[in-house]
């Protein structure tokens, strides 16, 4: 079993440590790095949630017990997190609901998926899952941390400035577009020509490899010289915490075991890189934001297989 987990993670992180090895060597510039993050995010990877969402059975992947499972897990991680930053590591509010934030915003698009895809298989019910968790990911994370950070810092905005800026958000980013077109082709019906369904499988086929690889080289940008302490918390609360409120959340919910693999799997990434973007859009606690990725990054290599070693015997 120890071998089929090590199959499974092992080639994600080997990916990772080469693009990381690429840039710290100087085999590859700053600016490449991010021209390809750029590629992955904006193109690739938005056509890859494109095609997931266009022909997924959306009755059987919205399951609410998945979503409530998974997203009850991120919120209390959220919670806990925050109110660690506030009153442990003496954060003012609104550097806590920034801290925090890296508990709720896992890396599902650049870890999740290939992880998930290597576990499960590509054509799986429980691949489906993973793609409707990351369906919402990205408005709920946003809506839930802007909306903290207003009501809780002290220069907040008004509840309508606050709205404009959680639809900015949503609107702005690629990934959501790509989704959202997913979901206007499935639920149209439309037949797409097949000349441009084969262009949008390329270059969904060259978005994970790329984004992994990018990944690598990106997190040479972040250091662990800030609040370790704090760090560790916070990725604890990410890849523990989440996990296993969701775990027990399915049980809770009688779950069927696949999907209850696919969920927790899923809530056991972790922190994303954009922890770091929420902290230096609020000018809050960047240095321990860019330390909890890089710490939760690397710690996710023994964390995943650990969770996914208790998903094989649960």
């Amino acid at each position: 079993m120890l071998s089929i987990i090590f199959d499974i993670v092992a080639p994600v992180f080997l990916v990772i440590g080469a693009g990381y090895l690429a840039v710290w060597r100087g085999l590859l510039s700053d600016d490449m790095v991010d021209g390809l993050m750029k590629f992955a995010i904006q193109f690739a990877v938005p056509c890859l949630l494109f095609r997931a969402t266009s022909t997924m059975d959306l009755g059987t992947a919205y399951d609410w017990r998945l979503m409530s499972a998974y997203y009850i897990g991120s919120t209390t991680s959220f919670a806990v997190a925050t109110l660690l930053a506030w009153k442990l590591f003496d954060r003012t509010p609104g550097e806590a609901v920034a801290v925090g934030f890296g508990a709720l915003f896992s890396n599902l698009v650049l870890l999740g998926l290939p992880i998930s895809e290597r576990a499960w298989g590509a054509d799986t019910v429980a691949m489906a899952s993973a793609y409707a968790i990351v369906s919402i990911h990205a408005p709920f994370c946003y809506l839930l941390g802007i909306t903290s950070m207003e009501l809780l810092r002290a220069d907040g905005r008004s509840l309508p400035e606050t709205a404009k800026v959680v639809v900015r958000a949503m609107f702005r980013n690629s990934l959501m577009i790509g989704i959202g077109l997913g979901f206007i082709v499935n639920l149209s019906g439309l037949s797409l020509p097949e000349a441009l369904v084969s262009a949008v499988d390329i270059m969904a086929r060259a978005a994970l490899p790329a984004a992994l690889f990018g990944l690598g080289g990106t997190l040479t940008k972040y250091s662990l010289k800030a609040s370790i302490g704090e760090a560790s918390s916070i990725s604890a609360s990410s890849l523990v915490l989440h996990p296993g409120i969701s775990f027990a959340v399915c049980r809770l919910l009688d779950v069927p075991a696949e999907l209850t693999s696919a969920v927790v799997l899923m809530a056991a990434m972790a922190p994303g890189v954009n922890a770091y973007l929420f902290a230096s859009m609020y000018h809050r606690g960047q240095s321990t934001a860019a330390s909890t990725v890089l710490l939760g990054t690397g710690v996710s290599v023994l964390s995943v297989s650990i969770w996914l070693w208790i998903l094989r015997i649960a």
